[in-house]
């Protein structure tokens, strides 16, 4: 009777255990059973996980472009030797400075020449001779300027992007110091991170909050539009360009991208003509490529706004007077800021020069529509 007894209650109880785990497998599995997800997993909703935590946070950048680690891009600078250039700069003085013809003209005190009132006067230095008036340098143009006048001017830098494949985002560089916001507008918080001039970013979105564009540049991380250059990839043939090389000059970006079958390879930052002078938009062919040439003039009746540049590197000439050239005297790149022409670093443009022939198709826009395209409008154009 006992056995009958014992055997009974284990088959219950084996029949209640069995019971009990079919209702559990069936209905009592919730989501505080499940295991999180790792995060960066590839394919979260086909995973018995849960999407919370690190990988909830990774699956809402995902879908905001953002993601870890951050898109690559497959790009060197410019090489720094293109920068060097046979000749040392000096910047001069504002004032009328006199210049003169031989060293006997110097010891004898008699100017054969000068160099008018300007703020932009810059000489490239060759020689140089001590005398009992001091020292003086022989310049581009063989003439002796004193030395009290001017002073040694060093070549910026700043060196653009050569792509070994084309970027999938848009990418630039920081041109003021500023410091990022939690959300596009000044009514956002600051983040406290601070971006440098000159560092690169990466860009995910854009937006405009009233009338003033946002760029987002991380998670949580936005920049006003108008402390950067930003390069947004085209690789389309602009309208009017019948072959597949071509320069983009970006004037509300100031940015400069060169193409060729298909492929972005290479980018940069650039100053372009600052109002009234602006650059103007258009398609045009590089007609004269010289390494190395002078550069003066004035548009202002009064001349005031007279000019002089010895040696300016790297020109290539597209629409009339203006060019694309290098700039040595220029120290930010990233603004308006010519007369007219499109400057580069040294560098740049060094490289630019090589790589591009004449007849090479050049396209300048605004796709902000802020630069006047009336042809009527503009000069000839200059430096």
């Amino acid at each position: 009777m006992l056995k009958i007894r014992s055997l009974l209650i284990a088959v219950f109880l084996s029949i209640a255990f069995a019971a009990s785990q079919n209702q559990f497998t069936a209905s009592a599995v919730t989501d505080s059973d499940k295991a999180l997800c790792l995060p960066g997993g590839d394919e979260i909703a086909a995973l018995d996980c849960l999407n919370a935590g690190p990988s909830e946070r990774l699956t809402q950048l995902a879908a905001e472009g953002i993601t870890f680690p951050a898109p690559q891009l497959f790009a060197a600078r410019t090489p720094y030797e293109l920068s060097i250039v046979p000749y040392s700069y000096a910047l001069v003085d504002n004032e009328e400075v006199p210049l003169y013809a031989t060293v006997e003209d110097i010891l004898n005190n008699h100017p054969t020449n000068k160099l008018y009132k300007s703020k932009i006067k810059y000489v490239a230095l060759q020689n140089h001779v001590e005398t009992d008036k001091g020292r003086y340098y022989q310049i581009a143009t063989t003439e002796w300027i004193s030395e009290e006048f001017i002073s040694r001017a060093g070549i910026p830098n700043f060196q653009g992007y050569l792509f070994n494949q084309n970027p999938t985002v848009s990418f630039g560089w920081v041109i003021n110091e500023t410091v990022g916001r939690s959300a596009p507008g000044y009514a956002a918080p600051e983040t406290g991170t601070q971006y440098w001039r000159e560092n690169r970013i990466i860009i995910y979105e854009s937006t405009f909050i009233d009338n003033i564009e946002w760029v987002k540049v991380g998670p949580d991380e936005w920049i006003e539009h108008r402390y950067i250059a930003r390069v947004i990839p085209n690789y389309t043939r602009p309208e009017g360009v019948p072959v597949d090389k071509w320069i983009e000059v970006n004037l509300y970006e100031q940015t400069l991208s060169a193409y060729e079958n298909g492929k972005l390879v290479f980018a940069t930052m650039i100053s372009s003509g600052t109002p009234p002078f602006y650059t103007k938009p258009g398609v045009f062919q590089v007609y004269k490529k010289i390494d190395f040439d002078p550069m003066s003039g004035a548009f202002e009746a009064d001349r005031s706004d007279y000019y002089y540049l010895e040696e300016v590197p790297y020109i290539m000439y597209y629409d009339e007077l203006r060019a694309l050239h290098g700039a040595y005297w220029q120290t930010l790149l990233g603004y308006q800021r010519s007369h007219g022409c499109v400057n580069l670093s040294v560098a740049d443009s060094h490289w630019l020069y090589d790589w591009a022939d004449e007849g090479d198709y050049v396209y300048v826009w605004d796709p902000s529509g802020e630069t006047p395209t009336d042809p009527s409008l503009y000069g000839s154009g200059g430096f």
